[in-house]
C-alpha cells in the first residue's frame, strides 16, 4: 500500500520542495546541512544562539521580562527555513511535519519528558485564518509531539478572540502591540476538569517572543503555574 501511495505521490523534501531521489528518506541528505541545528552557546531562556560563549542570555531576553520558564528551538529561522516552513504553511506540504517531529525530538524528546507537562497547547489561530489555510501548523506539530511524549494535546484552552496583524509586517514593538487582548481563556469546562500545573507552548516560529508572551499571560492569570515553550525555528540572538 505504502510502495504504492509513493509511486502515485512521491515523497518530497521538506527543504528543497523538490522528489526525493533517494527512496526511504524523509530529506535530501544533501539538503540537511541547510536547516541550522542550534547548537550551544544558546540561550538558557529562549533557545537563541548567541555569540558570547560566557553570557547566558541573549540580548532580548535580558531586556524583556518573559513570564514563561524556558523554551526549546531547533533551528535558526534563515531563508532556507523559511522556505521550508512556507511550503509547510501556505503550499498544503502537510507531510512535511512529520520530519520536522522527528528531527525535534532526536534533540529535545529527553529534555521535555523531564519537565513532566501536563498538557501541549498549540498557539491558536484566528477561525477565519485556519479556514483559509484548512489546518492550524502549531496542532500539526504538538499532535505529532503527544504521540512520542504521551503527553495529551488540548486545543481549546486558550483561543485567538482578535484577528491580527500578521506579525511578520510588524517592527519589534508593534508585535507586542499588536497581540495585546488577541488571546483569552478557552472552554471554562476544560479547565475546571482538570489541573494543568505545567504547561507546554507549540509553535512553528519564534522570533520576538511576543506570541508565546501573551499566550503565556492567558495561561498564567488561568493559573498555570509554569509555562514552557518549543519552536521549530528561532532567530538570532546578539
Amino acid at each position: 500500500m505504502e510502495t504504492g501511495i509513493r509511486l502515485l505521490y512521491p515523497r518530497r523534501c521538506p527543504i528543497c520542495d523538490d522528489i526525493i531521489a533517494q527512496r526511504g528518506k524523509k530529506a535530501c541528505p544533501e539538503c540537511m546541512p541547510g536547516l541550522i541545528v542550534i547548537e550551544e552557546p544558546r540561550c538558557k531562556k529562549c533557545s537563541k544562539p548567541i555569540e558570547d560563549e560566557e553570557a547566558e542570555y541573549c540580548y532580548d531576553c535580558n531586556q524583556k521580562q518573559f513570564h514563561y520558564e524556558a523554551g526549546y528551538a531547533l533551528w535558526i529561522y534563515d531563508e532556507v527555513a523559511k522556505k521550508s516552513i512556507g511550503h509547510y504553511k501556505y503550499s498544503g506540504r502537510r507531510e512535511y511535519i512529520d520530519f520536522y517531529a522527528e528531527e525535534f525530538l532526536k534533540k529535545f524528546k529527553d529534555k521535555l519528558l523531564q519537565l513532566n507537562a501536563n498538557v501541549l497547547v498549540p498557539v491558536p489561530l484566528h477561525i477565519s485564518k485556519q479556514r483559509q489555510r484548512g489546518f492550524n501548523q502549531a496542532q500539526l506539530f504538538a499532535e505529532k509531539l503527544s504521540m512520542e511524549l504521551k503527553v495529551p494535546v488540548c486545543s481549546d484552552i486558550i483561543i485567538r478572540k482578535r484577528k491580527t496583524t500578521p506579525q511578520k509586517e510588524l517592527s519589534n514593538k508593534e508585535r507586542f502591540l499588536n497581540l495585546e487582548q488577541a488571546f483569552c481563556i478557552g472552554k471554562m469546562d476544560t479547565w475546571q476538569s482538570k489541573e494543568f500545573e505545567k504547561v507546554i507552548l507549540v509553535d512553528d516560529i519564534y522570533t520576538t517572543g511576543s506570541t508565546i508572551e501573551a499566550c503565556t499571560k492567558v495561561l498564567i492569570s488561568a493559573g498555570v503555574k509554569k509555562v514552557y515553550f518549543v519552536s521549530l525555528c528561532i532567530g538570532r540572538g546578539i
